[in-house]
């Protein structure tokens, strides 16, 4: 037996996964630990669960691998600030001492840290290292279902690849191209969302969300004054108008000078068609490098079949118009597809790469992303009682049919079953789900529950079987990775003066049978669900179904705003007493608000950290 464990840390978004023999056995991210949202400390808590969902301790385990080479992004840094100098010396003063201290000799800083985990852990020649986008180019394409297939990267930066071509075949992966920082659509994405006034790193699908309800008027600008972007896809960015190199902001003021407003402030600035209208800009020019990039690959390469990952894949907008331009005949993404990921790729890339272990099954191996922690009946029904809720045991049977029956009645429910899913997506494990026929459910979803912004969208979850008859789509979404049309026969037309309608007034107009999941632009952004990966949850759908005729439901995290996805029985309570929530179900429990003490109720408004 051969078990290896991933390790991504120190950036953002940390993560640890653990394979035995090359299967996946689990993978989570720290934030849902430490309840802290895009935590990049050392995963402590996400190792303590792989190790104990493996039941090997660390010097039981083989090899641990970091998902990037430190010596690598160090060289990057300095080179950088000598090519930009005496530019960025703020930023150099300060990055300089934490890379000293703590990441340039990361070996000997991952020991410690292993060592605080486990005090007899004692191999520090266990610790190995991956490439940044090697381990996302893995991710992507080991457990992927293709024998071989194009991988394509595209991320903010690692070392120094921003974006990366790989070829895979069986078990062997070999990057062919790349562009270097600071040349980064990542980065150029998160430039706007910067500019734009929200988070970077956390905030850029908002800006995908708003990107619907402007229209890209500067998009032609970008093209002129930003990037030069050739006819395969490959660009440069004119930095004049940059300062992510070397300094503390990701614009400067000749950006700003460009569109002719300062950076939004989100304290205190309300979002404007200006936004919006930015929004749509960048969107629209993402959209058009990935087409010349996939396009280009495509002809060029002759693979049927397309792999993605890197921060940039999380964009389903453009992973639907490479499926809708049929670039490529079948397209997987890494439901992880950020640097979280880069853990799980670093153990494959090990265990595929380095010891040449050969690939035994061509199918998904990520088991619909369902690869965290899960709670048996007996240790929930103790944790409730230890809460002082008031809940009631059903049989599965039951649960279903009395979920089904409370989501016709446009109840909002708090679902918590079987494993947390791993990636930024919630799949049917810790997601809050409504009726999509509701015409109130967005609104009150986002703007009582979520306690979010009102512009942003809601997916729908369907039944793989019925996804042709909702949507223009018929392929495969068990990620929630793709975007499509809502099918022409369930939209409803716009009356001519909703057409002249701008920004957030968009929003209230109906635009199909299933409104809560149907954006502005009729799109939706989908999940399909399969009875072989999620049982339960196939089944509360086609209860549903059985009582509506829709095979569909709204799905979105179980979280308000900056708040990770809850993980514990005690995070998913508090979330349910600290939202207008209407119920929580817990594998067979079932809890109703109204049911509740109302001393427990929690202010959870402003409990978190604002994204």
């Amino acid at each position: 037996m051969t078990s290896i464990l991933g390790i991504s840390a120190f950036y953002h978004d940390s993560a640890a996964a653990i394979l035995i023999d090359g299967k996946i056995i689990a993978a989570a991210q720290e934030e849902r630990f430490s309840r802290k949202k895009h935590d990049s400390r050392y995963p402590f808590n996400a190792v303590k669960y792989v190790l104990s969902e493996s039941k090997l301790n660390l010097n039981q385990i083989d090899h641990i691998v970091f998902f990037e080479k430190p010596f690598l992004k160090f060289e990057r840094l300095l080179e950088t600030y000598m090519a930009f100098a005496p530019k960025g010396f703020k930023s150099f003063s300060l990055s300089m001492p934490i890379w000293l201290r703590e990441k340039l000799f990361q070996k000997k800083y991952l020991f410690d840290k292993l060592k605080e985990q486990e005090e007899t852990f004692n191999d520090i020649n266990k610790i190995k290292f991956s490439e940044h986008h090697y381990s996302h180019a893995a991710s992507a394409f080991f457990p992927s279902p293709f024998e071989e297939a194009i991988i394509l990267t595209l991320d903010g930066v690692g070392e120094w690849a921003t974006t990366t071509i790989a070829i895979g075949n069986k078990n062997k992966l070999e990057i062919l191209k790349e562009i270097h920082f600071p040349h980064s659509l990542g980065l150029l994405y998160s430039s706007f969302t910067y500019y734009t006034g929200f988070k970077v790193n956390s905030g850029e699908y908002k800006l995908m969300g708003l990107a619907p309800y402007g229209k890209p008027i500067f998009k032609d600008l970008i093209l002129e004054k930003l990037i030069d972007l050739k006819e395969d896809g490959s660009f440069k960015l004119n930095m004049k108008y940059f300062n992510y190199a070397t300094g503390l902001t990701m614009t400067n003021e000749k950006f700003s000078k460009l569109f002719g407003q300062p950076v939004r402030d989100s304290k205190k600035d309300l979002l404007t068609q200006f936004h919006m209208d930015l929004a749509s800009s960048i969107q629209a020019v993402t959209e058009e490098i990935v087409l010349k990039i996939t396009k280009n690959i495509s002809s060029k390469y002759k693979i049927k079949n397309l792999c993605l990952a890197g921060g940039v894949a999380l964009n389903c907008v453009a992973n639907g118009k490479i499926l809708k331009e049929e670039v490529f005949e079948n397209i997987w993404i890494q439901p992880a597809a950020g640097d979280a990921g880069g853990s799980l790729g670093a153990a494959l890339a090990y265990w595929h790469h380095e010891l040449k272990k050969p690939r035994k099954e061509f199918k998904d191996q990520m088991k619909g992303s369902y690869l965290g922690p899960k709670f048996e009946n007996d240790l929930i029904e103790k944790k409730l009682n230890s809460l002082n809720a008031n809940y009631k045991k059903y049989s599965r049977d039951e649960i279903i049919s009395l979920t089904a029956k409370e989501l016709v009645e446009e109840k909002t429910v708090g679902w918590f079953q079987g494993r947390m899913e791993f990636g930024p997506r919630a799949l049917g494990g810790r997601s809050i789900l409504a009726d999509p026929r509701s015409e109130k459910m967005q609104k009150e979803l986002n703007l009582k529950i979520k306690f979010r912004e009102s512009f942003r969208p809601f997916a729908p979850s369907v039944l793989r079987e019925d996804v042709s008859e909702w949507f223009d789509l018929n392929s495969d979404s068990p990620y929630m990775l793709l975007v499509s049309e809502v099918k022409k026969d369930k939209q409803i037309k716009m009356k001519v003066e909703d057409e002249k309608l701008f920004g957030i007034e968009k929003l209230n107009i109906k635009r199909s049978s299933i409104p809560a999941i149907t954006h502005v632009d009729y799109s939706a952004r989908i999940q399909t669900v399969h009875k072989d990966t999620n049982s339960r949850y196939y089944d509360l759908i086609s209860e549903f179904k059985k009582y509506t005729n829709c095979p569909i439901l709204v799905n979105t995290s179980f979280n308000v705003r900056g708040e990770p996805i809850v993980c514990s029985i005690e995070d998913a309570f508090n979330c349910f007493m600290g939202t207008n929530l209407d119920i929580l179900v817990i594998e067979d429990f079932i809890l109703f608000k109204d049911q509740q003490d109302k001393s427990l109720i929690k202010d959870y408004k402003n409990k978190f950290e604002l994204d």
